[in-house]
């Protein structure tokens, strides 16, 4: 028995996908037949070719040349045949091209095509299989090179507001390490000859003792811990845990609604503008936030939507955004221009986004200043505190 990833139409004439075992293509289409299902395309599951993701960077490339070459007027296999053939691509980006390439040439549609490779995410798939219903892939495109765009600079925003703290955390640890394994051994024959120690002394004492000679434990007990740390995250009750925390930390919550806010209004806005229901554009963006406690609360929201309630007081409900999200969209319910004050909203959100993380860098300079300050200053009372006592006695003996 094989796996076999398959394609098919209902007596509607409606594309259903999915994956079913069976021994021969001919038995698939038999099983299919069975259930009221048209076999148009299958392939087995096991030899189909896996890629990794690709980057908003490299989408937002690939979506902007793709929609200028079809604006001028070239085939979409022509245009893929060159967007291919270009120099300064990764080999495993070629090869993805040169596959959905290959499977247009064999009359299979764009989306279906990019879907097979599992590297297209599905905010992708589902616009561009809009665009095919509507015959205006080129515009899709365009508006998904747009939002790949400030996806990508909202993600470089947020790695060079952390860059900074990360590298003073980085230093702390060194030069804590420094400190304990190579210059505090220098006073081990000092500490040897007073019969008692201070408290930290002795603390600090055992940890240099424990990182010179036990060193590999503690190796061993970071890499456990680490582990440890990315087994829990992968249990759905500790991510929801965690990502509830996310949005109600002070500080770092703010933030966190802000960003979340700007992507949703973001694919939401590309989604909708492309042409998409908003219940089947609801159901895509929900997917997209990247917080599973607020993703989780998509369901009422497109319950409550499917019941005849508006967007924006569907979205009041959600515990994760911002309040200016549903009073926007309100305004855009009101004029006709959801599409328009989405695409605002996104915009404003984003801009938002950059500035909160600058003042977070401002808070965490001077945080992490301080916790290396005290960490130094704790190792420095350490080894002068046995220091002074023992002058202290010389004098009373004195």
């Amino acid at each position: 028995m094989a796996l076999f990833r398959y394609s098919a139409k209902n007596m509607e004439g409606k594309t259903l996908r999915g994956t079913m075992e069976a021994a021969s293509t001919f038995q698939l289409q038999q099983q299919l037949k069975e259930q009221g299902l048209f076999l148009i395309e299958a392939k087995d599951k096991v030899a189909v070719k896996e890629y990794q993701k690709l980057s908003p960077r490299q989408l937002s490339e690939f979506c902007k040349e793709l929609s200028t070459l079809l604006t001028s007027g070239i085939s979409i296999v022509r245009a893929l045949e060159i967007i291919a053939e270009e120099e300064g691509i990764s080999h495993s980006v070629r090869s993805i091209y040169l596959d959905v390439l290959s499977d247009l040439k064999k009359g299979v549609s764009l989306s279906e095509a990019m879907e097979e490779r599992k590297c297209f995410p599905e905010l992708m798939l589902g616009m561009i299989r809009s665009g095919e219903g509507s015959g205006s892939i080129d515009g899709v495109m365009a508006r998904l090179s747009l939002h790949y765009d400030r996806e990508n600079r909202l993600k470089q925003q947020v790695k060079s507001a952390m860059a900074y703290p990360l590298v003073l955390l980085a230093m702390s640890i060194g030069v804590v390490v420094l400190i304990v394994t190579f210059i505090l051994p220098q006073f081990e024959e000092l500490f040897s000859q007073m019969e008692t120690l201070p408290l930290p002394t002795e603390i600090l004492m055992a940890c240099s003792d424990f990182l010179i000679h036990e060193w590999y434990l503690a190796l061993l007990f970071l890499f456990l811990a680490v582990l440890i740390l990315r087994t829990l995250s992968r249990i759905r009750r500790v991510r929801r845990a965690i990502d509830y925390g996310k949005v109600h930390l002070p500080v770092v919550g703010r933030l966190n609604k802000v960003v979340y806010t700007a992507r949703f209004s973001r694919t939401l806005s590309s989604l909708y503008s492309s042409g998409m229901p908003i219940i089947a554009a609801l159901q895509t963006a929900g997917e997209t936030i990247g917080n599973v406690y607020v993703e989780e609360q998509f369901p009422k929201v497109i319950s409550l939507v499917r019941s005849g309630a508006s967007l924006s007081s569907a979205l009041r409900e959600v515990d994760g955004f911002l309040k200016k999200l549903p009073s926007t969209i309100l305004v855009g319910e009101e004029s006709g221009r959801l599409d328009e004050m989405l695409d605002s909203i996104a915009l404003t959100m984003e801009e938002e986004a950059e500035g909160a993380m600058k003042r977070l860098v401002t808070l965490l300079e001077p945080v992490m200043i301080c916790i290396m300050a005290l960490l130094v200053g704790f190792i420095i009372v350490a080894v002068m505190l046995p220091i002074y006592e023992s002058y202290g006695a010389i004098e009373g003996s004195a």
